[in-house]
């Protein structure tokens, strides 16, 4: 047999084989059992409460773990000659969860989470911030789609605009509380917005960032306001336009005016997963408060055939040709072009209240596939991180030490894929799976190397995407480094590349840290999020009350760009804001949120 966390087989080949095809029909069976939405859901079953369930705090499913790891090996090789990683959850790495747990869980009983002074003291800070960035963008800008503070100008994506920082930041506003600044955007959307105009915009982008914020702002003003609703459904009518192949695939473009010619159909053939695969959140909820079905069925179609194409292991290739209706590219990862579809799996599955299983298999599929590929630890820091295959064209795939910001999501994910959004603190320990474990060891991994893409750099600001000195899993060499990376530290495993060195503002280190802190309760997330906000505040504020974005990271003071991105309202202060604030405010098991950082409620049950 196996010891509880690896080892040799003992028998021969027929027993093994027996014993590998029983472990997958069992560990299949196990897992819809505990992800069934049936009335014994996977948690919040024990009615007991903390001071019961601490005793249960060092329970470690040693031999469900094992079948665990059994049944992924077991799954056939997605490619030939590439070496696996060998990633587990060790021993050390499971006794520290449980010391994570029996905290959580005493500080249930004992109601010690952390609500200081202190903290109310530096949200405050995050609202001035906020507070500070509308007032310079509506003195400059106010009406454009994106915001340039250093000339104090403002440019739009079409000829008109189409309220793509405004809708995008308004929610940030009304939950902070800053209500006049909310009404000055509000009514300048009402009165000035209209999407009837030429050009074309991104499907993705205007989904995530105008239709989600519209979606958030009308829900969080009480679902009352009746303007915001009538502008998403006119949004969201004319987005439809750009779901008409037969194949399912969305166009990656949509025209919002006019009917797209034949010429403008041949350019459009292929989108990305994450643009295709990040769109069923806004549109599933527009479909409730509408009750136009069309906007359900559309994007569900593109569910469909996502969930049919072929993919390696579980993970997809990051383009979807709508021509030859398969995917297509030579790289798999989970940043750019492909992270918020593998997001977008787990929340569609928390948003229809955990009643699609087949989504919930797909993502758990999708992360066996990622721990199986692309997770690995630095050769000397340790630090665990995802990575990136590439070479897949040629048959001749290649592991790539590469972490993007981009992938920092992972951490939240996983914690929130873990507990269904649940503080560790409100569950029984026994009703944890072997995966979700492995998912939560996982989880504070990555989120620790995300915070080192920050600390480790002199600004204290992180790059674009780092690489990490790790060894070949093959021949155990040492990554080595041309003289096109840097390093702050040389001796350390993180390193930059030139072209990687700049800071956008981005928000996806913050979003796990939130995720992380209401899950674990532990305090370092938080800490961690305040050195980051230290650091964002002392390089990239303007006198004029604006952030904009870095150059490069490596150096101090950091050259300055000049775009600051919706985003940086919409997502990075919004999650500073819960993060610093109480544990309840946008409770995670009543709203999802989208990728970009708009809370949506969980959608009500037919009845």
């Amino acid at each position: 047999m196996f010891n509880s966390f690896g080892g040799r087989f003992v028998g021969g080949p027929r027993k093994r084989l027996a014993f590998l095809a029983a472990a997958v029909l069992l560990l299949t069976g196990y897992t819809l059992y505990r992800q069934s939405s049936s009335s014994q859901p996977a948690i919040g079953q024990p009615t007991d409460g903390p001071a019961y369930w601490v005793q249960f705090a060092d329970h470690v499913p040693s031999n469900e773990y094992q079948l665990l790891l059994d049944a992924r090996s077991a799954r056939t090789p997605a490619f030939s000659g590439l070496a696996a990683s060998r990633w587990t959850a060790n021993q050390q790495q499971q006794h520290e969860l449980n010391q994570v747990i029996r905290a959580a869980l005493t500080s249930a009983v004992e109601g010690t989470r952390d609500t200081t002074k202190l903290w109310k003291s530096r949200r405050q800070r995050v609202v001035e911030a906020a507070r500070n960035a509308w007032q310079a963008y509506r003195r400059d800008a106010l009406g454009s789609d994106e915001y340039h503070p250093v000339s104090h100008s403002g440019t739009n994506l079409t000829e008109q605009g189409i309220g793509y920082f405004i809708a995008d930041v308004l929610d940030t506003l009304l939950l902070m509380g800053l209500k006049n600044e909310y009404q000055q955007g509000r009514d300048y959307l009402v009165q000035h917005l209209g999407f009837e105009q030429t050009g074309s915009v991104s499907l993705f982008e205007t989904t995530i960032r105008v239709l989600g914020g519209l979606l958030s702002a009308f829900h969080w003003s009480g679902e009352s306001d009746k303007e915001l609703l009538r502008l998403a459904n006119e949004l969201g009518l004319r987005l439809l336009e750009s779901f008409d192949y037969d194949s399912g695939i969305p166009r990656k473009h949509a025209v919002l005016g006019l009917e797209l010619t034949e010429q403008t159909k041949a350019k459009q053939q292929s989108i990305s997963v994450a643009e295709a695969g990040t769109l069923q959140l806004e549109f599933r909820y527009l479909a409730q408060l509408t009750g136009n079905a069309e906007f359900r069925r559309q994007v569900d179609r593109v569910t469909q055939f996502l969930s049919d194409a072929s993919k390696r292991d579980g993970l997809a290739q990051l383009y979807l040709n709508a021509t030859t209706k398969r995917l297509e590219g030579d790289i798999l990862r989970m940043g750019g072009a492909s992270d918020s579809y593998y997001e977008y799996l787990l929340k569609q599955w928390l948003q229809t209240g955990q009643t699609e299983p087949a989504l919930r298999q797909q993502y758990d599929q999708a992360m066996d596939g990622m721990k199986k590929y692309l997770i690995d630890v630095s050769a000397r820091e340790k630090h665990t991180f995802v990575g990136e295959l590439k070479g897949l064209t040629n048959g001749k795939p290649r592991f790539v030490p590469k972490m993007e910001h981009l992938a920092c999501f992972l951490a939240g994910n996983l914690a929130l894929g873990a507990t269904r959004g649940r503080a560790l603190g409100e569950i029984s320990p026994l009703t944890l799976s072997a995966r979700d474990r492995e998912d939560l060891v996982l989880a504070r991994q990555l989120g620790d190397t995300c915070a080192h893409m920050y600390f480790d750099m002199p600004s204290g600001l992180s790059p674009e995407a780092v690489y990490l000195r790790s060894a070949d899993r093959t021949t155990g060499t040492e990554t080595s480094f041309n003289s096109t990376f840097r390093s702050a530290q040389p001796t350390g495993d993180v390193f930059v590349n030139e072209r990687d060195a700049y800071y956008i503002l981005r928000p996806e280190t913050v979003e796990s840290f939130l995720i992380l802190w209401r899950i674990t309760g532990e305090r370092k997330w938080r800490e961690y999020g305040w050195r980051v906000f230290e650091a964002i505040e002392r390089w990239t504020k303007l006198r004029s009350g604006a952030y904009t974005s870095a150059h490069d990271v490596l150096k101090v003071p950091p050259p300055l760009e000049d775009k600051m991105h919706t985003f940086f309202v919409s997502e990075t202060l919004k999650y500073f804001y819960l993060l610093f604030g109480d544990a309840d405010a946008v409770p995670l098991t009543r709203y999802v949120f989208n990728t970009e950082a708009h809370p949506l409620p969980l959608l009500q049950k037919a009845s």
